[in-house]
């Protein structure tokens, strides 16, 4: 119950991240059948549903929204700020800062990663681990969706007796973005909305808020 305990927070995320993929493949296949039934085709399983292109397509167009999201906040943290809220850095700490800050090389400590202790480009892949991961995860998410989206777009044409269309052509083209683009929006203005509204409210005990009694224009200051 110890791990459990101090492990709370991702295995609740665990949990509904799970539940909600369950309920998309659910909800996905009936409404792809209802689509069949219309064309006159056969009905088709949760399992081939969720091993289609059409699944494919929808989980990767979400996932590398969010991924880009949090790599684009990552990283623009690092040397952008904002008043009063925070989700940002205080006002003076711009940039990638000291070594002594960072308790990195000399001035790290014997609890501190080993990659932390030292130099050249170990050091330099960890000190920016999170920011690659994150960047990563986003590129191939992204090249999943384009070859997911390929597919299930070329599979539309040919229903529609149209011929299919290369990769190249499909990433180009106003489908594509269209789809992209309406997941990127979203997620931007989650966190500008994020980044603003944390100067003005706050919630109690939440390690993304300020505390309730701090002052509006305290910066980086975290409950």
């Amino acid at each position: 119950m110890k791990w459990v305990k101090e492990n709370s927070l991702a295995l609740a995320f665990l949990t509904m991240f799970l539940l909600a993929v369950a309920g998309q493949a659910v909800a996905g296949t009936l409404q792809f059948n209802d689509r069949q039934l219309v064309q006159g085709d056969e009905p088709v399983s949760v399992l081939q549903y969720v091993t289609s292109s059409t699944f494919a397509v929808d989980v990767a167009e979400n996932w590398q929204s969010e991924y880009l999201q949090f790599f684009l906040f990552i990283v623009l943290t690092v040397w952008l700020v904002q008043k009063g809220s925070p989700e940002s850095k205080t006002m003076g700490s711009m940039g990638a800062e000291s070594d002594k800050d960072q308790q990195i090389g000399e001035h790290s400590g014997s609890h501190s990663p080993r990659w932390a202790r030292v130099k050249e480009i170990r050091l330099w892949v960890f000190s920016n681990s999170l920011g690659l991961v994150m960047g990563t995860i986003f590129v191939l998410s992204w090249l999943a969706q384009s070859v997911a989206g390929q597919a299930a777009y070329n599979s539309e044409r040919l229903s529609d007796l149209r011929d299919p269309v290369s990769w190249g052509s499909y990433v180009t083209s106003p489908e594509f973005w269209d789809r992209s683009l309406q997941n990127w929006q979203s997620e931007l203005l989650a966190v500008l909305s994020m980044v603003v509204l944390s100067i003005y409210l706050r919630q109690r005990g939440s390690p993304e808020s300020k505390p309730v009694g701090a002052s509006h224009l305290a910066t980086g200051v975290e409950g």
